[in-house]
């Protein structure tokens, strides 16, 4: 039986172009949005009426860096810990993800990738997992930071081929080290395959960026943290993710792996279409505070057990861009693209999601004036309502 269509009446709508006060969106029955428009819809009879009730309608957030949540770990390699990774941060804004490993061994990683590409073939059931975030194993020792020093690999290309093949080519970006020997040819071989390449937990200098940026890098990953630090006479990767408008940089805007006025000056020095919002979240996201498997929480953050290193974050994106917003004085509508369209284009799949556009998937969040979330909804389908003031 097809199923009906769905129009989203009274609603403030943010697209692209403008802010619709008295909007309303059509869904057709494959979860596209059909059409959108302003004022009173005359007939909504071939389908279902939801009233947002003059709420906010924002495009849905997308994530292109998870390890996990609610207990949860990438690394775990099965299909419900997907499942219920998607169905955590969907709740809190996120509607698509891209499952994002760490360095652990060679096996392990082949098991993750090839459990993350059969759940995509499967779908989970809250946000949509539209592909594969390899972060290392061919990553620099020494900016290693919660990344296990005993699997880091060099790159080779037969690994990459069989990274590449477990992931049944689902990986859309990876991070590596572009310093370190065979650091360039990794690059050029990921470029080759369509997956955007990203600098991170590396101890590149400035030339070595530059050097990287010409073999096809044009992403960092989680800027600032797990990367050479700027230095006036030497900038490193740090300071090269502010200077060459080629790269797109990922920010964790948590509090704490940034200091705010810094994410603040980031979004004044590099403008929101070259940056990244993430959350970099962890298994014990959506935890209370506590000690669980050689990580310790603490008042939100995430440290190993030597009390030094950050490892990941509790956040989740709703709340990152609440922050965001507090930290910069930005209206929603100046942040929103580092949270939709910015990380659909760097990973290659603005044509599909990162904004509410005729043609594209109905992903988006009815949120109230306060960015509670009252409603997420993927490809057309509400996957996550809040059932209490308490939820919101």
């Amino acid at each position: 039986m097809e199923a009906d269509k769905l129009f989203v009446v009274n609603a403030q709508i943010f697209t692209p172009e403008k802010i619709i006060m008295n909007g309303w969106l059509i869904i057709d029955q494959t979860g596209k949005i059909e059409s959108i428009g302003e004022g009173s819809l005359d007939d909504c009879s071939n389908g279902r009426v939801y009233d947002a009730g003059g709420c906010m309608l924002l495009p849905g957030l997308i994530d292109i860096h998870i390890h996990g949540g609610a207990g949860y770990s990438v690394m775990d390699a099965t299909y419900e810990s997907l499942a219920e990774i998607s169905k955590f941060h969907v709740a809190h804004g996120t509607t698509s993800f891209l499952a994002t490993t760490n360095t652990q061994s060679k096996e392990r990683i082949v098991s993750t990738l090839k459990s993350a590409s059969k759940a995509m073939e499967l779908g989970v059931p809250g946000s949509d997992l539209i592909g594969i975030h390899l972060e290392g194993p061919f990553i620099d020792e020494e900016k290693r930071g919660a990344q296990s020093r005993e699997h880091i690999r060099v790159p080779n290309s037969m690994d990459i081929d069989e990274f590449l093949k477990a992931a049944n080519n689902q990986i859309k970006l990876v991070t590596l080290a572009p310093e370190v020997k065979n650091g360039l040819a990794a690059v050029r071989q990921f470029k080759e395959q369509n997956v955007t390449v990203s600098i991170g937990h590396s101890n590149a200098t400035l030339q070595d960026v530059k050097e990287a940026i010409k073999a096809g890098a044009n992403h960092t990953t989680h800027h600032f943290n797990g990367m050479s630090a700027f230095h006036h006479r030497e900038p490193g990767v740090a300071g090269a993710g502010l200077i060459f408008p080629e790269l797109t940089v990922e920010i964790i805007a948590d509090g704490f792996h940034v200091h705010p006025e810094l994410v603040k000056w980031l979004f004044d020095v590099k403008g929101v279409w070259k940056i990244c919002a993430i959350t970099d979240a962890v298994f014990c996201a959506g935890l209370p505070d506590g000690e669980y498997h050689g990580v310790f929480v603490e008042n939100g953050q995430v440290f190993l057990k030597d009390g030094h290193n950050l490892a990941g974050s509790t956040l989740t994106m709703i709340q990152a861009f609440k922050n965001v917003l507090n930290f910069t004085g930005c209206t929603i509508e100046q942040i929103l693209p580092a949270f939709t369209l910015v990380p659909a284009q760097e990973i290659k799949i603005d044509h599909l999601k990162g904004s509410l556009e005729i043609g594209k998937d109905a992903d988006f969040l009815i949120v109230d004036k306060e960015l509670s979330i009252i409603s997420t909804f993927v490809r057309g389908k509400e996957v996550y309502k809040a059932t209490s003031k308490q939820d919101l």
